[in-house]
């Protein structure tokens, strides 16, 4: 479960430095940065892949495509969902719509947690109690606070949502399936690349835009695959609510680059905070009864080698 949690913490870490990055990215609007994102992410997502032994699994449901076509419909309707979460990171920013789409983060977690409690019956610990218990003050407030929910906030809330059951239910819900969403749309990708007035020739103007867009492949490959690892290895509720520490990010981000978080907002942002606080400390509870338990295993396993030897 540490290496879920671990891989979580990377992912969200990285999505929050992919924050910043989009200001290196001006020259582009988000289409065509989604379009360049994709393209770019490819290649280092696949040594990602070697890297962590997930490279077989492309294989495995290539060979599943052959055996039962249908699943081939299926995995182009989770890469429709995907593309629309990838595209929708970099729009909503861009075109002033990044609170709304912010929100849709703080609400995810709390719909994973309701997914995973009805759909594979997982139960809260008192910690993970209490910790919902934060998120809905926080999340509960910004809405009462912004009066409606926005069509960028639910597109995110449950589209990822059905993304990850989706997932789950045609077993693809490893880096092997996220390699074949992402493969699945790169037509899309090539043509958003083309759209503007002279595309190109902004490479021209500024050579060190191929540099950028080989740093954001990176950080997506990095960013993704590890927020998809996550997703196997952790329980639905726990890999719900860790998923705050995003947003959690994405404010501290905002915060660095000048903005400012309004009275009206406090009551949305500490108790997200607490929230994790509680996750962190369960977490580091679980880890000292872990080694407690551990090193009890060992001074066992020593005094039977004595009594052995004797």
């Amino acid at each position: 479960m540490f290496k879920g949690v671990g891989l979580s913490v990377l992912a969200s870490v990285t999505f929050g430095i992919l924050y910043f990055y989009t200001k290196l990215l001006s020259d582009f609007d988000s289409e065509q940065t989604f379009g360049w994102r994709i393209l770019a992410t490819i290649p280092f997502l696949t040594l990602f892949m070697f890297y962590s032994g997930d490279f077989a699994h492309i294989k495995t449901i290539f060979q599943r495509m052959i055996k039962k076509p249908v699943l081939i419909l299926a995995l182009i309707t989770t890469s429709a969902l995907t593309s629309v979460q990838l595209w929708l990171f970099l729009w909503g920013p861009i075109n002033g719509r990044g609170l709304q789409v912010s929100l849709g983060y703080f609400l995810l977690p709390l719909v994973l947690v309701l997914v995973g409690s009805i759909f594979y019956k997982e139960k809260l610990s008192k910690f993970q109690l209490i910790a919902v218990l934060f998120a809905v003050i926080g999340v509960g407030h910004e809405i009462w606070r912004l009066g409606s929910i926005a069509w960028e906030t639910v597109v995110v809330a449950i589209g990822y949502s059905l993304y990850f059951l989706l997932r789950k239910k045609i077993h693809t819900d490893n880096l092997g399936g996220f390699w074949w969403d992402i493969v699945l749309c790169l037509p899309v990708a090539i043509y958003l690349t083309q759209t503007g007035v002279a595309p190109y020739s902004k490479f021209a103007d500024s050579p060190s835009l191929g540099f950028v867009i080989l740093g954001l492949g990176l950080l997506s490959a990095i960013g993704l695959g590890s927020y998809i690892l996550a997703s196997r290895f952790l329980p639905m509720i726990l890999f719900g609510l860790l998923s705050y520490l995003e947003p959690v990010l994405l404010a501290m981000a905002s915060l660095a680059m000048g903005e400012t978080i309004r009275s009206g907002e406090w009551l949305t942002y500490i108790p997200i905070w607490c929230a994790v606080g509680v996750l962190t400390l369960e977490g580091g509870i679980h880890l000292y009864q872990q080694q407690k338990r551990h090193r009890n295993l060992q001074r066992n396993i020593e005094k039977l080698n004595q009594r052995l030897d004797q």
